[in-house]
């Protein structure tokens, strides 16, 4: 078997699907994507492909090799996620080939179907307690939410008593163990993320995540030891090398590669059993579409410490298209009692609507995350 050919597209909200052909009529699907940088993660693809065709698509480790080492340069989000993309597609295609899930070919299953939480509120959540009643009442057991607004490196406690009222309202509104995960989503600095996670600590959330950011990542083990709350982070970081560092640095439980940024399921693989090694527990990023979601259950099913699934139906991103207009089988896809049973479908497990993401590439969108400023002029974190 040869690759043939390579496609990638552009398609709403803000995602991008790759399409691996090979002589033999199997395809592959994968989502190589930097929210907010799609075209250029699709630039990427494109400038790989060279290496690609005419290659055996089942020599998944040596290509994954091949892309990341001989390029020299490496690392980072754009060619991550470009090989991200990529190596979804070829575990989609060996699955395929030969008729059994991808996590068939990882070991098999360690569990029958994956806890998941939903997302309430936006990027300045307001009424989320009435939002996580209705996600409850739904089957969820745990949601998370954007915690804070825009904060300057010193900023006024009224921020902070404004972030207690939201979390607060999810509390009383759902009860004492109903799952809160908060995201700091790296708009808090240092001099202010241990002053608010204390004060979070009387509503026993599940996580924080990102208190502050990676780039900052040994004041984890400070933040960790002076908040009794499990600190999640690992969005922005890309390779098992970046993972490498932040175990040795400290302070934090939970870690959330993106398989769709940290080179695919071949890497994140590693990064799993890495994590497990420091008794670290694992619980995928995954705000994207359908292909991503897919290819994070095939490495939470192998995964033992893999405890939640994050997924964007119903997230505030998600306009005019959503992760069930891409697919054919979305009865695989549907959540009870806040859990999702594992992909049966051969691959990733996912049937894509290929005539739906071409029609979408005809008009590619171009979606950026938003640009906030502080009062005083200057650039916030968004």
């Amino acid at each position: 078997m040869k690759i043939t050919d390579i496609n990638t597209f552009l398609v709403r909200p803000r995602w991008c699907m790759v399409e691996i052909k090979t002589d033999e009529g199997i395809t592959g699907w994968g989502e190589p994507v930097i929210e907010g940088k799609a075209a250029t993660v699709r630039a990427c693809v494109e400038e790989m492909k060279e290496y690609l065709l005419g290659r055996d698509p089942s020599y998944i480790e040596d290509i994954w090799n091949l892309l990341y080492r001989a390029g020299f340069y490496r690392g980072g989000p754009i060619l991550m996620s470009a090989m991200a993309g990529i190596d979804q597609a070829l575990w989609d295609i060996k699955g395929k080939v030969l008729g059994v899930p991808a996590y068939v070919l990882m070991g098999g299953k360690c569990r029958e179907k994956m806890k998941v939480y939903s997302w309430v509120g936006g990027d300045r959540p307001a009424d989320v307690g009435a939002a996580a009643r209705k996600k409850q009442q739904e089957g969820f057991r745990a949601v998370k939410m954007n915690g804070t607004e825009e904060l300057q490196m010193i900023d006024s406690y009224e921020k902070l008593d404004a972030v207690l009222e939201r979390v607060a309202s999810i509390r009383e509104a759902c009860g004492k163990h109903f799952g809160i995960a908060i995201d700091f989503h790296g708009r808090v600095h240092k001099p202010m993320a241990k002053i608010l996670a204390k004060k979070l600590e009387e509503f026993d959330p599940m996580f924080i995540e990102e208190p502050v950011l990676c780039e900052h990542m040994e004041e984890f083990a400070e933040i960790a030891r002076a908040v009794n709350i499990p600190i999640a982070t690992g969005e922005r970081l890309f390779t098992k090398y970046d993972y490498k560092r932040l175990f040795h640095a400290g302070g934090v439980s939970i870690i959330q590669p993106d398989l769709s940024h940290a080179g695919g399921l071949t890497e994140v693989r590693k990064i799993a059993a890495m994590a497990e090694a420091y008794d670290v527990a694992l619980a995928p990023h995954c705000p994207l579409g359908p292909v991503a979601l897919a290819a994070c259950l095939q490495i939470d099913a192998v995964s033992y410490n893999a405890f939640i699934q994050e997924q964007s139906i119903g997230i505030h991103y998600n306009k005019d298209r959503s992760v069930l207009d891409y697919i054919a089988n979305p009865e695989d896809f549907q959540f009870t009692d806040g859990y999702i049973q594992l992909p049966v479908r051969p691959g990733l497990g996912v049937e894509v609507h290929r005539a739906l993401i071409v029609k979408e590439n005809e008009t590619p969108h171009s979606w950026k995350n938003p640009v906030w400023r502080h009062k005083d002029g200057s650039i916030a974190e968004w």
